[in-house]
């Protein structure tokens, strides 16, 4: 049976050329399937991904009592001053707590190649502990901003999707002109905003507090003692988040709604897919009805004119996979773009081929080789050898 299977097989394959329009029907179809599905993925992947390198373990997020994001969260001075004392928190080499009040400002940007459309972007002040709380954060261009003065230092992330971002550019926001003196780099999310001095964002803004307190956690037990000592203290209603978990939680909506549009997508397109290589495999079968029954005739069996007509199907399903895994790589891979986070400001981030996806597109498109391969399959395998020698 190996050896009929292989013959005819053989035969199959060295006919598409012959058939190059029906099959070119499958291998297109196919790789339309994989490559959206795989793109779609692919943000998702990436924002994912980017959210998630901008967590880390050793550091905490406190915002006001029931926030779901910074944004939505406010703390005063006083607030401020009681959780960089807390337990829990670790202490710098100066002797003062590793912590840095923050505040979140949503500014407007045009984007590149806009010249009316602005889109909110997000605007931190932070303290000068921030950045030893953020050590990847490296400036790249220029140099961070002067306390005091209305300088801006911008992510890598803004400078590819926003106009006027530039180093030495002057950004009119709120009615003031912001200079920026510096572009930093650091792999994540925080590549999505504007940085500048806590105290000359909230004298600009006319913002007395703050939007959180990001604490340095003191050992593996820091968080467990800072969300003891702070939920505990009646001064204070305030939620003790690790910034790992924090920024992945940002990212189950989105996964969420790409995942189901990614599936209705998929499930559209492969349902065509499917006809299409039905309607492609019997014709296929119905070409070579007179080679099936002269094959049935000196004696090969119908199992290996099933298999046949299966492996062709599948072959012709994985050079379509194959084809739409390398479009959405050469399209999507690292393709730069921005979506609207939990903030409603815009994060930058780049589409991620994984091999996961890669291997998961690969496997939707033998699924529907197989499935479009079977009946035409069985047909031929079924086929009475007096019907097709009729054709001879």
């Amino acid at each position: 049976m190996l050896s009929q299977t292989i013959a005819v097989t053989g035969i199959n394959v060295k006919s598409i050329p012959e058939r190059w329009a029906p099959s070119l029907v499958i291998v297109i179809g196919l790789a339309g399937v994989v490559a959206v599905f795989t793109a779609l993925l692919a943000m998702a992947t990436g924002f994912e991904s980017t959210l998630k390198a901008t967590g880390r373990t050793d550091v905490a997020i406190v915002m006001r009592g029931g926030s779901d994001a910074e944004l939505n969260s406010g703390l005063d001075r006083t607030s401020s001053d009681l959780i960089k004392q807390a337990k829990g928190v670790r202490v710098a080499a100066n002797g003062k707590p590793m912590a840095s009040t923050e505040m979140i400002v949503i500014a407007e940007l045009l984007r590149a190649g806009s010249t009316k459309d602005a889109s909110n972007i997000t605007l931190r002040g932070v303290e000068p502990e921030g950045f030893a709380l953020r050590p990847q954060l490296k400036i790249v261009e220029g140099r961070t901003f002067t306390p005091g003065l209305r300088e801006l230092i911008v992510g890598r992330g803004v400078t590819r999707q926003f106009a006027g971002a530039a180093l030495g550019n002057v950004l009119r926001m709120r009615g003031s002109d912001w200079t920026v003196v510096g572009v930093f780099e650091s792999g994540d999310a925080n590549e999505s905003e504007l940085w500048t001095d806590i105290s000359v964002a909230q004298t600009t803004f006319g913002r007395a507090g703050a939007s959180s307190v990001r604490i340095g956690l003191d050992g593996p037990d820091g968080l467990d003692k800072a969300r003891v000592s702070l939920t505990g203290d009646p001064r204070l209603t305030v939620d003790v988040i690790r910034e790992q978990d924090y920024f992945s939680g940002q990212t189950k909506q989105f996964r969420k709604t790409i995942g189901v549009l990614a599936g209705v997508v998929t499930i559209i397109m492969a349902l065509g897919a499917v006809f299409a290589a039905l309607n492609s495999m019997y014709a296929a079968v119905a070409t070579r009805s007179k080679e099936i029954a002269t094959l049935r005739a000196i004696g090969f069996g119908g199992l290996p004119v099933l298999l046949s007509v299966m492996i062709e199907a599948l072959l012709l399903a994985l050079a379509g996979g194959l084809l739409g895994a390398i479009i959405a790589y050469v399209l999507f891979n690292n393709l730069s773009v921005s979506t609207l986070g939990q903030n409603f400001t815009q994060v930058v981030f780049n589409f991620r081929v994984t091999p996961e996806l890669v291997a998961r597109g690969l496997i939707i498109s033998i699924v529907i080789g197989m499935i479009g391969g079977l009946l035409p399959a069985i047909r031929a395998a079924r086929l009475p050898v007096t019907t097709g020698l009729r054709e001879l």
